[in-house]
């Protein structure tokens, strides 16, 4: 056994003994600790119980004859209306204020305003990011220097814990194994480790030989056995480029990650409504490298001499079969007996990326052409062949982005402006409560119905909407397939200009830099104050032209990292992105069953549940590579 043989071995190892690490480090300690305890015996006395992400505020009213009402709306909610928070009631006699307990939230800031009761006067008007589990006053009061202003002044009673803290902990051992790891892999490269770590091995394996002719050990030892012959071993998949299945496996694994909770962190969820979080870039990724697969598989099996009939059966059959595994899943019905047709949930991740395959997949079989052969020189081809090449393909595209331009700016929704981009509820005032989504949700609705769309849309978190509407749905359709064109281009790229690594990165940087300028001009480089904001929920162009300018830049960085110079082989993300549909579909299925979920001590910790995902989501890379190791992928 040689010493470069075990280096997947070895990383493998430290893949796992990260996870470990990870786990110890940020499980819950047997005593309790300082900080919290006092802070929720406070909770108690004011008879509030406080959750995650939620800090206790004391209102303390000192003005006499005067009740106050207090409103409040978060930093991150758009044009929102201030909400109800709690009512303090009139202090009797001076230097008794009355005091209101309340919980407030602490995942992002918040503006609180204090109106007279009777009357509605403001009284004052403040901005301030509470910590979670911490302690607050705010002190409403008039000077004693006979002023008649009163003063709000918010004071700390007892800080807040770091809530972050765990996440800074995992980072940190995550980036300790990477370096481990590739400080591992230079000495692996170095002959004189080799040949040192091999003579090491040698001496051992003799010594065993000899130790088992003189002792005769009562069971075989497999250092015994004769090795494989060369011949006979398996030989890994070199069609395929790495950086394609390592990027693959990076958004897929972010994305089990990120459905099992991702440590109950708000930038580990879908953005309400405009914005980028973490959770929102991992699906358009997906989308996007699926692209590059499709044209890379469809190339390289036409080659083969497969005939385009036969290839579409394949499609058509491979598309139905994400469209039905897509709607079992997220339609579990585990305990709560037959699942009601009428109660069916179309819509979904799976169901989507069918569709896209199907219609991406047909486009570029209908207009297929034999790959070109290098050019000899720059003069004898086009320098954007690339794109020239496939102008039916890219006509089809842009016919595709006007269509869901005029049904997204032009098309009437009733009891909604025309061109509604909106979250409804109780945003841009409340003047639209029942609009959201605009004609993506209007579409939804009327094709589907709503008891067959997700009932739980991120924007009546903070936005408090009350009409249903999926992220998955069939507007949104069009620009994810529009992405995976994208990703189709990626490949393109890789293939017209195959050895010609300079060429490649030029237009991948290019690609990122266009799609980039293209995302400001759309987003006026705001969250909303665009002509398109970004927006996951409605998939907008902004938000594909982002991902995609973003996911070029991950190409720009993984092509030559991975598959030009071989820096990194991209373990551990590689092997997932070998299995993604055996992955993302077991990751769904057993996502409520143990060693990937159990009873968490404090259901209120973010440690707690970050340590419970990092082991869940390390699992799965560590059985991804258990089946890569022998030869089981799910093809479909």
């Amino acid at each position: 056994m040689s010493g470069a043989a075990g280096a997947g071995r070895a990383l493998a190892a430290l893949l796992l003994a990260a996870s470990v690490l990870s786990a110890a480090l940020l499980a819950p300690s047997d005593s309790p600790e300082p900080e919290p305890a006092p802070l929720r015996d406070l909770d108690k006395k004011r008879h509030v119980e406080l959750k995650m992400d939620q800090a206790l505020l004391l209102v303390q009213n000192e003005l006499l004859g005067t009740s106050l009402s207090v409103y409040w709306t978060s930093e991150r909610c758009y044009h929102c209306s201030f909400q109800p928070l709690v009512n303090v009631s009139r202090s009797g006699k001076a230097g008794k204020p009355s005091v209101a307990a309340v919980a407030v939230g602490t995942q992002h800031g918040s503006e609180l305003q204090l109106n007279e009761t009777l009357g509605g006067k403001q009284v004052c008007r403040l901005e301030y990011k509470f910590g979670e589990f911490g302690n607050y006053s705010l002190l409403v009061k008039r000077p004693s220097n006979g002023v008649n202003e009163v003063t709000c002044d918010l004071v700390v009673n007892n800080k807040p814990v770091d809530s972050n803290l765990p996440v800074t902990v995992a980072f940190l051992t995550g980036l300790a194994v990477i370096i481990a790891a590739s400080i591992l892999r230079f000495l692996l490269s170095l002959d004189d480790f080799n040949n040192w770590i091999s003579k090491a091995i040698h001496s051992r394996e003799t010594d065993r030989l000899i130790n088992s002719e003189l002792g005769s050990p009562s069971r075989a030892d497999p250092l015994c056995v004769d090795p494989q012959p060369e011949a006979w071993r398996p030989s890994s998949p070199s069609l395929r480029l790495r950086c394609v299945d390592t990027f693959r496996g990076i958004a897929l694994i972010l994305m089990v990650f990120v459905n099992y909770g991702g440590g109950k962190y708000w930038y580990f969820k879908h953005a309400s409504w405009n914005g980028l979080t973490v959770a929102d870039l991992v699906f358009p990724w997906f989308v996007f490298i699926m692209g590059t697969s499709i044209f890379l598989s469809m190339t390289s099996i036409l080659q083969r001499g497969c005939s385009k009939l036969k290839l579409l059966g394949k499609i058509v059959w491979r598309s139905f079969l994400l469209i039905c595994m897509g709607i079992v899943i997220v339609n579990p019905n585990y305990c709560l007996g037959p699942l009601s047709w009428d109660k069916v949930r179309i819509p979904g991740v799976l169901q989507r990326l069918g569709v896209t395959y199907l219609v991406v997949a047909l486009l570029e079989l209908v207009f297929a052409k034999p790959m070109p052969e290098n050019c000899p020189s720059e003069r004898s081809c086009s320098f954007l062949r690339d794109i020239v090449a496939s102008w039916p393909q890219w006509l089809f595209i842009l016919m595709l982005e006007s269509i869901w331009l005029c049904l997204t700016f032009f098309l009437p929704v009733p009891g909604c402006p025309t061109g509604y981009l909106g979250p409804g509820g109780i945003g841009d005032w409340g003047q639209f409560p029942n609009c959201t989504g605009g004609a993506a949700g209007y579409i939804d609705r009327v094709l589907l119905g709503e008891d067959h769309l997700y009932q739980h849309p991120s924007s009546a978190v903070l936005y408090h909407s009350k009409v249903v509407y999926d992220p998955e749905g069939l507007l949104g359709t069009i620009n994810s397939i529009v992405i995976a064109f994208w990703g189709v281009q990626a490949g393109k790229i890789l293939l017209y200009y195959k050895d010609q690594t300079k060429d490649i990165l030029l237009r991948f940087a290019a690609w990122c830099c266009i799609l980039g300028l293209a995302s400001v001009a759309l987003t006026k480089a705001s969250d909303n104050e665009g002509f398109i904001p970004v927006n996951k929920n409605l998939w907008s162009l902004s938000y594909v032209t982002t991902l995609s300018s973003f996911a070029f830049f991950i190409l720009l960085v993984l092509y030559p990292i991975v598959d030009v110079k071989g820096l990194w082989t991209g373990t551990p993300f590689f092997y997932p992105g070998m299995n993604s549909i055996l992955v993302y579909v077991g990751h769904e299925v057993f996502k409520n069953y143990f060693p990937f979920q159990w009873k968490l001590g404090d259901s209120q910790s973010h440690r707690e549940h970050l340590t419970q995902n990092i082991v869940a989501t390390a699992l799965w890379v560590f059985i991804a590579y258990i089946l890569y190791k022998k030869k089981v992928f799910l093809r479909i």
